[in-house]
């Protein structure tokens, strides 16, 4: 009978549920979106039971459409947008709070103020990270100190805390299995990355009582097994990786050099520096790629908040558009000459900039500008952002050959022109563009024996699309200028 992996992609405003075989061959997939809730200026959340609901809901479904017996499951990979924070009670399961999402900034104020007492080193010698609201250790500690009776039930270990994947992890094994993995582990900046331990200091620092905490696994590794009532079969969970190393392990971006960036919700670059913490002097993040075996290779990240959900803005904020799948035909169809430039810091800026204050403009518009131009502008804001990224990486004498691409994004030919005319690059998109949830199947079936080695998996990437760089130098200086006198006008810091 033939084997096959599910993989749970939870992210950051849908859940999917997708099913692999054992040639890494995409069988079926399904998605289901849900509500975003913003209490506030820059405060984003979760329903926790939302994301839950949905997983549980595509699961089931994609297990029906390709007609499988659960039996015929052999493992489990969940991957996850990382730093969403959820504090749940650890004997009903019942969350204390909506999940505090990654992009949520209601703690600046808070991390301003440790930067201010000067931590800011002892954080990033030990995390790889920078102080910012965008880590799980201010949310926790915000939960903590602002929900009516939590602090006194986390010092009493009634409580436990986790990132997306734990939450999911606890609840699809019944409570069994109270584990993360070490991607996601290094982005709570709790998570001593040279000694791959929760550091106790820093625990103290943001007052987290200990007992929250999950256990660190390897990506690939024994989580548990589902709860049989759910799926009807008790299925092992195998692999667990956050959304952008998932991505990179789905790239096979294996070799040191080689990077990777996923175009969703947000954009995040990642380049592979083998078993080297190398910290940036450009405001990169120092993070974990992957641990297998007990063995950690690191890399270095570049964030950018708003990618998609800036098209997402145009459709159901503006609603210029009716359907993402309009915005390839408007780009293309825009004046060329427009000198419209869209900064989408709806929610700050990210690296290398880290402004968190910082607000969307739209710069250069005139009478005749149209739909066209303003879609235009939002997708060249993606470009502009990466080239950014890519320039903070080759300051710190890391050079990149060529970009793998992926994410919902990565599937419009005119962005992927334009970045690689833009970054001087060639730009390649692999013949599956599911990379996130790829590679947490590559991590699941790794665990259940179904792919040998790295090697065996690096040998199933192929390439679809290479886009080759066309501008002159004169063009990208043009357009590089443009968009920094734009940024410049929004940043507060």
């Amino acid at each position: 009978m033939k084997s096959y992996i599910l993989s749970i992609d939870q992210g950051t405003t849908s859940s999917r549920a997708i099913i692999f075989d054992s040639d890494a061959q995409l069988v079926n997939q399904a998605q289901q979106e849900f509500s975003q809730i913003f209490p506030a200026d820059g405060w984003v959340e979760h329903s926790p039971l939302d994301i839950l609901n949905t997983v549980l809901a595509t699961c089931r479904q994609v297990i029906k459409q390709a007609q499988l017996s659960p039996d015929q499951i052999c493992s489990i990979g969940i991957t996850n947008q990382r730093e969403t924070t959820i504090v749940w009670d650890k004997k009903t399961g019942d969350p204390v709070y909506n999940a505090i999402v990654w992009q949520d900034r209601r703690t600046h104020q808070y991390c301003a103020d440790l930067v201010k007492q000067g931590y800011s080193e002892l954080i990033t010698d030990k995390t790889g990270l920078l102080i910012d609201s965008y880590f799980s250790a201010c949310k926790i500690n915000w939960i903590l100190q602002n929900v009516v009776g939590v602090r006194a039930r986390a010092v009493a270990g009634e409580l436990l805390f986790g990132t997306v994947d734990c939450y999911l992890l606890w609840h699809l094994t019944a409570g069994e299995s109270h584990y993360t993995d070490a991607t996601n582990a290094s982005r709570t900046m709790l998570f001593n990355i040279h000694t791959q331990q929760w550091d106790a200091e820093l625990l103290a620092l943001f007052k987290i009582p200990a007992s929250l905490m999950p256990q660190v696994l390897d990506c690939s590794a024994d989580f548990g097994r589902c709860d049989k009532q759910l799926f009807g079969a008790s299925i092992p969970i195998g692999g667990i990786a956050g959304d952008q190393q998932a991505a990179l392990f789905g790239q096979a971006c294996f070799n040191t050099g080689m990077a990777k960036s996923t175009y969703g919700t947000g954009c995040f670059l990642i380049i592979n520096t083998g078993d080297k913490a190398i910290k940036s002097q450009h405001r990169l993040l120092t993070t974990v790629a992957y641990r297998l075996n007990g063995q950690v290779t690191y890399a270095l990240e570049g964030s950018i908040f708003i990618a998609g959900a800036a098209i997402q803005w145009l459709r159901d904020g503006l609603k210029i558009i009716d359907d993402v799948r309009e915005v390839e035909e408007l780009a293309k169809s825009a004046n060329s000459d427009s000198q419209v430039v869209m900064v989408p810091a709806f929610t700050g800026l990210g690296a290398p900039h880290w402004d968190p204050s910082a607000r969307g403009a739209i710069f250069g518009l005139t009478r005749d500008t149209g739909i066209a131009d303003i879609v235009a502008a939002a997708l060249k804001a993606v470009c502009y952002q990466t080239k950014d990224l890519i320039t903070a990486i080759e300051d710190d004498n890391i050079q990149l050959k060529n970009l793998r691409v992926d994410g919902g994004m990565a599937n419009n030919n005119w962005l992927l022109q334009f970045l690689s005319d833009l970054i001087a690059i060639n730009v390649q998109r692999p013949a599956l563009v599911e990379t996130t949830a790829l590679g947490v199947a590559y991590l699941a079936g790794l665990q259940a024996g179904i792919f040998s080695s790295l090697d065996d998996i690096s040998s199933r990437w192929q390439c679809q699309s290479e886009f080759i760089p066309d501008w002159s130098d004169q063009q990208r200086l043009l357009h590089q200028q443009r968009w920094q006198q734009s940024v410049r006008k929004v940043l507060t810091e």
